[in-house]
């Protein structure tokens, strides 16, 4: 008997959720101080709660910067990004707001989109109340967040409500329409399997019509004109490598300014499981690029 994508997602969280968590030992920052609160944001999609980094005291409003964890849209575990958070927060000099926004099986598209939205214009609207500087922000996220992220500066795009100065694209998948089995890799055992990224797929977009949705494919939209300045990271041995490459080159055809780097020798997710020297000079990658974008 064939077990169903919900039953399989399922499994799935029970298996990988307390496993994405352990995060490479050299990669856990133990040096940098941890300052956080917990607040709930209340979205069109149900409240959604959110983890603040507070970055080393600042005279004046510090900017903000909004990330999203990734999981395949699945797993649903932000402290997966405790060492990233707490990095940016120290050495970019912004507060980052770590949104735990619902998975699939449970909730589908468009659910995580809409949280992820609601709660970036929620942190762009609230600067005062919450002690940043709303006016100065930026989004990121990693694999499916990444996924989110791009799907909330389209939003933003379009609404007109809010102008993120970067937005960070690590290792995402941006085009859910293709069949996997023709995504390849350089590796000889890559992290994500076709089967894997076909239970993801279908936990998140179940109806295979909304799967070359620009918010759920960006990649296949020709529509990318006026979206943030983006920093892209791909990972040479990746599946979804290509995809990420192919993105960075049409934000730029469409006038994007875009800073584009490929990580030899890393999977998808090694800004988590290393090569520890890659992930450290990654995720200094997107600290340096926040604080640049953020500044004054």
């Amino acid at each position: 008997m064939a077990f169903s994508s919900s039953v399989q997602a399922r499994g799935i969280q029970l298996l990988l959720g307390r496993k994405m968590t352990r995060v490479h030992q050299d990669l856990r920052f133990t040096d940098v101080p941890k300052r956080t609160e917990t607040l709930r944001v209340e979205t069109g999609a149900g409240p959604v709660a959110c983890t603040v980094y507070r970055p080393p005291t600042t005279g004046s409003l510090a900017p903000v910067y909004v990330n999203f964890h990734g999981g395949g849209f699945v797993v649903g575990r932000p402290e997966q990004d405790d060492h990233i958070c707490r990095y940016i927060a120290a050495t970019a000099g912004c507060v980052v707001i770590n949104v735990d926004y619902a998975v699939a099986p449970q909730r589908q598209f468009p659910v995580p989109v809409t949280q992820a939205y609601d709660a970036t214009a929620w942190v762009a609207e609230n600067g005062a109340e919450g002690g940043w500087d709303g006016s100065r922000l930026a989004v990121g996220g990693h694999s499916a967040g990444a996924n989110l992220t791009a799907a909330v500066c389209r939003l933003a795009r379009d609404r007109g409500t809010f102008s993120p100065r970067l937005q960070i694209i690590d290792s995402a998948p941006l085009d859910q329409f293709a069949d996997p089995a023709t995504k390849q890799s350089l590796a000889a055992k890559p992290l994500l399997s076709p089967q894997l990224m076909r239970i993801f797929t279908a936990a998140y977009v179940p109806d295979p019509a909304d799967r070359a949705h620009p918010l759920v494919s960006p990649a296949l939209s020709d529509d990318l004109a006026g979206l943030p300045p983006a920093l892209v990271i791909t990972a040479e041995n990746d599946r979804l490598r290509d995809e990420g490459d192919a993105y960075a080159k049409s934000l730029e055809a469409a006038g994007v300014p875009v800073t584009h780097r490929v990580f030899e020798g890393a999977d998808h997710y090694f800004t988590h499981t290393g090569p520890v020297p890659a992930a450290k000079q990654a995720i200094d990658l997107m600290a340096t690029t926040l604080r640049t974008a953020l500044s004054d």
